[in-house]
């Protein structure tokens, strides 16, 4: 070969080894940047992450805090049902072992009603008032019935408004 062609090669062989390394240099600093974004888009991955799973603890410790408290208001609900029902029911026994008896008052002085009760007796008691009528027992058990499905319907009532009151916090 003549000296020519030698230096075309050495030439040829000198570009193309410094395209090589300007290349490589490129991959290098190319390769840099990309793991800096990679990095950074873990560090923003990982702050989201974080961020998401702080507000899902949040977000049941607030539904733990409601829980609780709705069964506490089940429970204090719960409560006035049973002491109104045992309340009734001990009502109910001692009209039916006759040691307590209903009665109401009569208007002696309303010539509309007909009943011809005298208005004051002096028997001795812990009536107070005019004139009283004693209610046949049956019909006492009817009204304490009543009563009891008022009170069991207020009672419940209560509870709905506790529990709409504690969801809409």
């Amino acid at each position: 070969m003549s000296p020519a062609a030698w230096k075309l090669v050495g030439i040829l062989l000198l570009v193309l080894a410094t395209a090589g390394g300007t290349w490589k240099v490129q991959d290098w600093r190319y390769g840099k940047q990309l793991a800096e974004q990679a990095g950074l888009h873990k560090d923003d991955l990982t702050a989201i992450s974080n961020a998401a799973a702080a507000q899902v603890r949040a977000d049941q410790d607030k539904r733990l805090a409601l829980e609780q408290r709705l069964s506490a208001s089940d429970q204090t609900h719960h409560k006035e049902l049973t002491d109104a029902q045992k309340d009734q029911a001990r009502l109910r026994d001692r009209l039916a072992t006759s040691d307590l008896r209903l009665s109401v008052l009569i208007d002696a002085t309303d010539p509309a009603n007909g009943c011809t009760v005298p208005a004051g007796t002096a028997a001795v008691g812990v009536v107070h008032g005019g004139a009283r009528a004693r209610l046949d027992p049956a019909h006492a058990q009817r009204i304490v019935a009543i009563t009891d499905a008022g009170d069991q319907g207020l009672i419940a009532l209560a509870a709905c408004q506790a529990y709409v009151r504690e969801v809409s916090h």
